[in-house]
């Protein structure tokens, strides 16, 4: 039987494909889903807003001629976006070079003819082929390889450090550097992490309606066995938007959230409720902290009626909810604070976003053996169906 989603979740995932900064296909992977499930929610989608498809001919011919402009502008950008780094720098263009080769390579996300990023950069072509003829150092050529694909990385997630970035480039793109020459480089050429000031929510504790059953020991030896719950907030300049998110202990995954411009109780429950529906659990121990929303009665219920098990920390002790603070610490350097967010939907999506496609698909956890969340789960699955396979064979 496939899997239900949230309306929720599938309305999010409409509107990040209805910006149209990726392909179908790229999207539906990033979010966990097949390609026709997310035609199929479009398709629904546009009947239910009223969005009638057609163009007329003399439309279609513009429209072809309108997208030959803007591929040569996609390309001129994407010239601009991975050799940002340098031009803020006095280098000598030769440092350039193997970006020119990297935009022209068949194999290019955005493939730049030699002759647009030269006119682009502002360097000859005849400059560029001597070059080619008589090229730099092999040692030369691998550091400028490694340092345009730390950029790369850097930019999409700037808030990766040199460790992070080495993880991605050793076990992403497979490339051969030490942690330590990673590191130099990312020195060398200014390729640091953004760090920020975390903010409170503004909180107020009650009385508990649950014990404490965690006791500050976030561990657990398989999924479903530890959930961890909290709310967090942000401005824009519509007002404030909450997040309530339900965190597995085990593989670190966001398993259900909820997002929404008022702090109500039906946040938690729809960020639970969501938890519920993905992962179907059984009497899993689901722990928050004593705010109001997860003293309600409709939260409470519904953790009793899905068989779950409730915990709550102390008055004042942040400590016995930090391994979901630390989540929301990772958020606010990603997202929250990475700039000025004017409306409520643009921070929805680029929260939804963020932690469907980076930090379950992308962020690679230590504690995690260096894995991503969905990488862990998946491994760890197999494994374990294979030793019950096993164990079946030989009783």
């Amino acid at each position: 039987m496939p899997k239900a989603f949230p309306e929720e979740f599938r309305r999010d995932v409409v509107a990040v494909a209805r910006k149209g900064e990726s392909t179908i296909v790229q999207i539906a992977k990033d979010f966990g889903i097949s390609p026709a499930a997310l035609h199929r929610w479009l398709k629904i989608a546009d009947v239910q807003d009223g969005v009638v498809p057609g163009v007329t001919k003399e439309e279609s011919t513009e429209l072809r001629e309108a997208k030959k402009r803007i591929r040569l502008l996609e390309q001129e950008a994407e010239v601009m976006r991975r050799a940002v780094a340098y031009l803020f720098r006095d280098v000598n263009p030769k440092m350039m070079y193997p970006l020119v080769l990297e935009l022209a390579a068949p194999q290019a996300p955005v493939r730049v003819p030699v002759a647009v990023t030269c006119r682009v950069l502002g360097f000859s072509r005849q400059a560029f082929y001597q070059w080619c003829a008589n090229p730099l150092s092999d040692r030369d050529w691998e550091e400028a390889h490694l340092v345009n694909a730390a950029l790369d990385i850097h930019a999409e997630e700037p808030t990766f450090g040199y460790r992070l970035i080495h993880d991605e480039l050793v076990h992403e793109q497979g490339l051969v550097a030490s942690e330590t020459r990673v590191g130099r480089l990312c020195s060398e050429n200014r390729i640091l992490s953004v760090i920020h000031r975390r903010r409170g929510t503004g909180k107020k504790a009650g009385p508990a309606v649950h014990d404490d059953h965690v006791q500050r020991d976030f561990t657990a030896t398989a999924a479903n066995k530890l959930w961890l719950t909290d709310i967090t907030e942000h401005h824009t300049s519509e007002g404030k938007l909450y997040l309530c998110a339900v965190k597995d202990v085990y593989s670190n995954r966001i398993v259900g959230y909820s997002i929404d411009s008022r702090m109500k109780a039906s946040l938690a429950v729809n960020a639970l409720q969501a938890a519920i529906t993905q992962r179907a659990p059984q009497g899993t121990l689901i722990h928050s902290d004593r705010g109001s929303q997860f003293r309600s009665k409709k939260y409470v219920r519904l953790i009793s009626s899905a068989g779950l098990q409730g915990s709550m920390g102390r008055v004042g002790a942040c400590a016995d909810n930090a391994a979901m603070e630390s989540f929301f610490s990772l958020l606010q350097k990603n997202v929250l604070n990475q700039k000025r967010w004017e409306t409520r939907e643009e921070l929805r999506l680029a929260i939804v976003v963020w932690i469907e496609k980076t930090y379950h698909r992308r962020r690679r956890q230590r504690r995690l053996g260096k894995l991503t969340p969905i990488e862990f789960e998946t491994i760890n699955k197999t494994t374990q169906s294979v030793t019950e396979i096993s164990a079946q064979t030989v009783n």
